[in-house]
């Protein structure tokens, strides 16, 4: 199957859709959006999950890291990119500190779920963010966890470094995705962690795993789409690909990684860790 314009015509995906899309076995292909013009072409190459990434504080922005987005950014950038979708489910960061406790959490989310159109929403952390999961959760606001690296607390981390590697941090991510699981997160991100780990944790859980950097043996891929695109300037994460090789136009290139992800090209061996 070609994956393409005609997806379109098919229905609106929902959280359902992707569990779905999980007990089957087909990969979730999902991407970064950020305006109302790239979120049309991308709906129409058939992408599964778009985000509306803080992300963009560095390559829209142009900021060095996440941090300096704000909730206002988040919002903006969110409501113009569900004005170009029709098929895709939308999810929204919350962007750095707007979830230091489950108050917060819950305003900011309810921003991005009634202003700016969000069908979920996703938070960086560990298991210590399981009691602001359950407090969206209970709220009937959809979670996405994102583990691994997180952006947002790069300077924490010491560097955009890969994370999870060794036993003890191997087990301290298994058990966090557990805890966020079990808090109602519905999805979760694996970013920059070893492929062996990433295929233990998805293992572990039955919510759908999206993974980017994180090898092949999960249940979808993510990328930045201006890496996809290779506008992105500077250094590109070593799990990155550049779509337009080959492409004769944008729409190609998007429905060439789409299709790369449904048939399990992308990601390759050297698009992980070991």
């Amino acid at each position: 199957m070609v994956y393409g314009e005609e997806s379109r015509t098919r229905r609106a995906v929902t959280l359902s859709t992707l569990r779905g899309m999980r007990d089957r076995g087909e990969p979730i292909a999902c991407l970064t959006a950020y305006d109302a013009s790239f979120a049309r072409r991308v709906d129409a190459a058939g992408v599964d999950l778009v985000l509306v990434g803080d992300s963009l504080g560095m390559v829209v922005q142009g900021h060095a890291s996440t941090v300096p987005v704000n909730m206002d950014d988040m919002v903006y950038h969110t409501r113009l990119v569900a004005r170009g979708l029709e098929r895709a489910f939308l999810v929204a960061d919350l962007p750095f500190l707007s979830y230091a406790d489950p108050a917060t959490a819950l305003a900011n989310s309810g921003r991005l779920m009634q202003q700016g159109g969000a069908r979920m929403v996703k938070l960086e952390g560990t298991g210590a963010q399981a009691e602001i999961v359950a407090a969206l959760a209970m709220n009937g606001i959809p979670v996405c966890a994102h583990l691994g690296l997180r952006p947002q607390a790069v300077e924490k981390m010491g560097g955009f470094r890969i994370q999870g590697r060794g036993e003890a941090a191997g087990e301290q991510m298994l058990a966090d995705a557990h805890v966020l699981e079990q808090a109602g997160a519905d999805l979760l991100l694996l970013e920059c962690i070893p492929r062996h780990l990433a295929a233990r944790i998805h293992a572990a859980v039955k919510v759908p795993v999206i993974g980017i950097g994180a090898g092949a043996d999960v249940d979808g891929q993510i990328l930045v789409l201006y890496d996809v695109l290779d506008i992105t300037l500077g250094h590109k994460p070593r799990f990155a690909k550049n779509f337009m090789v080959g492409a004769p136009s944008i729409d190609a290139a998007l429905r060439a990684y789409v299709q790369a992800v449904k048939t399990g090209e992308y990601p390759a061996v050297e698009h992980a860790f070991d």
